[in-house]
């Protein structure tokens, strides 16, 4: 399945063995305005490079005056990107993605150009200097340079020669005088190199920000758009009046909002009482059921690095991030345990026979919820006045900091949409079990990050907020993140090896990417609303699902406390 990133190496740990006439092509095909010869003394005039500023490649890093240099190298596929220009300028217009298309095959074509010179020239090119010469004369626009360089390279060639043998003092000092050309040149064309440099890095931190291919499946729009693909349950009929999760949360007195704004800020929150014995009972919950399905459990550091945010498809720089940044670090807190878990193989070649790897991971996440309540509050000020309680986001809907179990599954690419299948199912039937009505959506191009091929939401309905409220997704990224994040797998051989095979050499072919999934099991704060919610009964009491009890220390109902 084509994504928008492929390697253009075979590997990075390749690249420390390159002899070192390969190693300066590569150094060498960088940056759009290479520097041109003067006749006279070769001095290089530079054509500057404006600073990439716009933040949208994942790995642009904020620094001094010069230009943005990428912090990681992600593979991207670029001759695909060209040959199928036209699908992704549609896919781009259609996720609503700020990615300039045009500059990236304009930057590309440079890149081809001096390519093209490298094969076309490098098969009579004998030695470095002259490698660097025919480079040179690539991106000389004025015949006459060309020839000057090509006399410059007769003459060294000759001064070398003369050199060998006895000279006169005259002589010597007159080829010492021609050493001084050629020293010009060669930091001429060191110049070169620097401007060539800075092509590359443009071109991928340009091309970083192209998100991923879209499923043909999904319906083109935004949010409103989306199909329901499954609805399960129906609303609850209440013969008394209902009331939301923080009234019923008061009187149960299960969390305190207000003393954790005094300690922490809004948005955060206490839990207490039962409410605690809630949380471990959905969690506990949750990695039981999915460890039967064959996931290996983890608990995963809440701190990474912030190349890994960036290689999982999010922007820990940008404006309006959800991502908290440690100050004076390259360090973030997570916002989901896909981030640690994606980078839990980074850099790896994985045996076919290992995937799939599946995980279910614990741990706590922090969110900014940057601009959220803007749009709610523009929301519900033009559209839907009677449900502000709910657009504002008030209680535990929408938190800087709560518990998540997450599915990660890491595949081949032949099996991701059968994986992706296989991660909804068992969101399904894990809410279905708790005895919840919900719906399954297909998101539309529009709701999609710029990892996801296909994205399924699943919705709740929360009858106190008088809405459904999204309580999880299942995510297929393809190999966006494995490009990314450097892991590959190992195709076995179809046939074993002959005995004449070179010994040490791999077997089964080229390495390929493995696409990545991800899943929320459970995201606690939401499933305490749709718990308490819709399973309060007339005299303020919650009635625990059963799935949970064995959880709860045998905890079968919430009853309000006596006074």
């Amino acid at each position: 399945m084509l994504t928008c990133g492929r390697f253009l190496s075979t590997s990075s740990a390749a690249t420390a063995s390159f002899s070192p006439l390969r190693t300066l092509t590569r150094s060498l095909l960088r940056r759009p305005h290479p520097r041109l010869l003067s006749s006279a003394s070769a001095a290089a005039a530079t054509t500057a490079v404006e600073p990439d500023t716009k933040g949208s490649g994942g790995g642009a890093s904020g620094g001094g005056g010069g230009a943005v240099r990428p912090q990681w190298k992600a593979s991207i596929d670029f001759k695909w990107i060209r040959d199928n220009r036209d699908t992704v300028a549609d896919n781009i217009r259609s996720r609503n993605s700020a990615a300039n298309l045009d500059l990236v095959l304009e930057l590309y074509d440079q890149y081809l150009a001096l390519q093209k010179v490298r094969s076309s020239q490098c098969a009579f090119c004998s030695n470095w200097g002259s490698f660097l010469i025919m480079l040179t004369m690539a991106t000389i626009s004025n015949y006459d340079r060309w020839q000057e360089v090509e006399r410059l390279r007769a003459e060294r060639n000759a001064v070398a020669n003369k050199m060998k043998g006895k000279l006169d003092p005259s002589v010597r000092q007159a080829l010492v005088e021609e050493g001084r050309i050629r020293k010009n040149l060669k930091e001429a064309l060191t110049g070169l190199e620097e401007d060539l440099v800075e092509l590359t890095d443009k071109l991928q931190l340009e091309a970083q920000s192209i998100p991923n291919t879209t499923h043909p499946d999904v319906p083109v729009g935004g949010e409103e758009s989306s199909v329901i693909r499954k609805q399960v349950g129906s609303q609850r009929s209440f013969g008394f009046a209902i009331k939301d999760h923080l009234q019923l949360g008061k009187e149960l007195d299960l969390f305190d909002f207000d003393a954790a704004a005094e300690v922490s800020g809004s948005k955060f929150y206490y839990l207490k009482n039962e409410a605690v014995l809630l949380e471990m009972a959905l969690v506990n919950w949750a990695i039981s059921e999915v460890s039967k399905k064959g996931f290996t459990p983890l608990i995963t550091p809440e701190i990474v690095r912030s190349s890994v945010v960036e290689k999982c498809g999010f922007q820990p720089r940008a404006q309006n991030t959800q991502v908290y940044s440690i100050e004076n670090s390259d360090q973030c807190l997570i916002g989901t345990a896909e981030i640690p878990v994606g980078g839990i193989h980074m850099d790896s070649i994985l045996l076919e026979s290992t995937l799939p790897l599946k995980y279910v991971a614990y741990s706590h996440c922090f969110r900014t919820e940057a601009g959220a309540a803007g749009a709610a509050t523009r929301l519900c000020l033009v559209k839907l006045p009677s449900l502000c309680p709910f657009i504002l986001n008030r209680g535990l809907y929408r938190v800087h900091q709560f518990s998540k179990v997450e599915m990660f599954i890491f595949c081949r690419p032949e099996e991701s949409d059968k994986w992706h299948e296989e991660l909804i199912t068992i969101e399904e039937d894990l809410y279905a079990s708790l005895g919840l009505h919900f719906k399954t959506l297909d998101m539309a191009t529009g709701d999609l990050g710029a990892p996801a091929y296909r994205k399924f939401d699943i919705e709740a309905w929360m009858p106190g907020l008088e809405r459904y409220g999204e309580i999880s997704s299942a995510s297929n990224c393809t190999d966006y993140q494995s490009r990314r994040l450097g892991i590959r797998y190992r195709p076995a051989p179809s046939e074993p090896p002959l005995p004449s095979a070179k010994k040490g050499k791999a077997a089964g072919g080229p390495t390929q990417f493995v696409h990545t999934l991800n899943a929320t099991a459970v995201a606690v704060p939401r499933l305490i609303v749709c718990i308490l919610e819709n399973f309060q009964q007339e005299d303020g009491s919650i009635v625990i699902p059963e799935p949970l009890r064995p959880f709860m220390g045998g905890v079968e109902v919430l009853s309000p406390k006596s006074k």
